[in-house]
């Protein structure tokens, strides 16, 4: 079975922490913003199906949700955070997408795991909460 799909190797993840969210939101562009491969990681997705879905569903996000970091940027993010360099063996070889707060909400409501899932049902529950308090804690 695939471990993206397998409900066991969801239980095996350790569980989300405000504390390790909010480090990885970065600001690109005058909008905070979290990568990729981090949002793929904290909805237990990989990064590789999360943008193939993102694709498939190019119509839910615009630019103000979603953009690709330029040569410049990602070059700047790698000398300023661990991101692993491009061309290397297992590193990037494409520029990564940033995701602002509405695209990371847009972006559970495309995905199908159970981590993308549960924020989902607490802000139906709860539509006054902010997205991102559920996801990364106050102060997005």
């Amino acid at each position: 079975m695939n471990e993206e799909l397998d409900p066991q190797s969801e239980a095996s993840r350790p569980p989300l922490l405000a504390e390790n969210i909010s480090r990885q939101i970065l600001t690109v562009r005058g909008h905070r913003v979290m990568l990729d491969a981090d949002l793929a990681e904290l909805y237990g997705v990989p990064t590789s199906r999360m943008n193939e879905t993102v694709k498939r569903n190019s119509i839910h996000f615009p630019v103000d949700f979603m953009f690709r970091l330029s040569a410049e940027e990602f070059t700047s993010l790698i000398s300023q955070i661990a991101i692993s360099k491009p061309g290397r063996r297992g590193g990037r070889r494409k520029l990564p997408y940033v995701f602002t707060e509405q695209g990371v909400a847009m972006l559970s409501s495309v995905l199908n795991s159970d981590r993308a899932i549960q924020p989902r049902k607490v802000l139906v529950r709860n539509p006054v909460t902010p997205w991102l308090d559920l996801v990364a804690g106050p102060g997005f």
